[in-house]
């Protein structure tokens, strides 16, 4: 079962990373950062506190949207050139399909958040007075390096994300050392956003499973919002609202995944808080996403089960 997945995931990795979409979020990610490099300009004393905390706002939100955007239309995309025919015909359940292109989903998100993570540890480890000399020489080699594989390999092309992606995280990491508070914000809200975007991804691959894309991304898009809600919800003050919404409130907050385990706050990312360790943190958020992604899974391979194609 695996093997069979693995190799769904591959292929829709691939085919994600063709995207243009994907390409244009991207670009967009790394404007927000040179915004967040200007706007840390003019705060001279949180120059850093502003790159690190705008920085990585921004590629949870855009790393969202991708989310959203990959696995509304992933599926629709197979049906619609009618590929998935052909597949489905090998020895192949329907259910490895569905987990091969969540895994799918979730590996070209990973480079993309590496990569967001990755151009982020860089300026910071420029802000933070970082020699340049070790930068220049990895972008000396990496970008001809980058392209020759480009060329002389083209079915390469699509894995080289990869490596890049790699390469800035831990080229980024090295070279923020200078600034090691901002750099565990950077660092923590990259792997609590893999996780975010894990329960998104599940969610509309289960919508994707028996509605349309633009139904998916609504749907989607509004559990998104209610679980970023649900503290809130949980708390809805009796006085004002009235007890019978207070408990409609914190009924719909046990429904809906509670998306809050994955915007902490600032002193957990950096280790301040006191009686809380932000490596167990997140070791829970990414428990606690591996249980929303199954169950998700789950409802969405028996739905898919008893969908006529035809």
């Amino acid at each position: 079962m695996l093997t069979r997945a693995f190799v769904i995931a591959l292929n829709a990795y691939r085919e994600a990373v063709r995207a243009r979409i994907l390409h244009g979020l991207f670009a967009l990610a790394l404007a927000t950062a040179a915004y967040a490099l200007v706007v840390g300009a003019y705060a001279s004393r949180a120059r850093l506190r502003v790159v690190s905390d705008l920085g990585a706002a921004s590629t949870s939100l855009y790393a969202i949207v991708v989310a959203v955007v990959l696995g509304a239309t992933s599926l629709y995309r197979e049906l619609e050139l009618k590929t998935i025919f052909p597949i489905l015909a090998r020895p192949i359940r329907r259910s490895e399909y569905l987990v091969g292109k969540l895994l799918g989903t979730v590996l070209t998100l990973a480079v993309f958040v590496a990569a967001n993570c990755g151009v982020l540890l860089v300026a910071l480890g420029v802000l933070s007075g970082a020699a340049l000399a070790p930068l220049a020489i990895g972008a000396a080699l990496l970008v001809p390096g980058v392209a020759l594989a480009a060329w002389k390999a083209p079915r390469t092309r699509s894995y080289l994300p990869l490596l890049v992606a790699l390469v800035l995280s831990v080229g980024g990491c090295l070279l923020a050392s200078g600034a090691p508070d901002d750099r565990r914000v950077v660092l923590g809200s990259a792997a609590l956003t893999l996780c975010e975007v894990l329960v998104v991804a599940s969610i509309a691959t289960l919508f994707s499973s028996f509605s349309s894309p633009f139904l998916t991304a609504v749907f989607t898009l509004a559990l998104f919002v209610v679980g970023r809600s649900a503290d809130a919800l949980a708390k809805l003050p009796v006085r004002q609202f009235g007890a019978e919404i207070h408990a409609a409130g914190a009924f719909v907050a046990k429904l809906v995944p509670n998306l809050m385990w994955y915007v902490p706050p600032r002193p957990l990312l950096t280790g301040e808080a006191a009686g809380e360790s932000l490596g167990t943190h997140v070791l829970l958020a990414a428990g606690y996403a591996a249980c929303w992604a199954v169950a998700l899974l789950t409802i969405a391979s028996f739905v898919f089960k008893r969908r006529d194609f035809l």
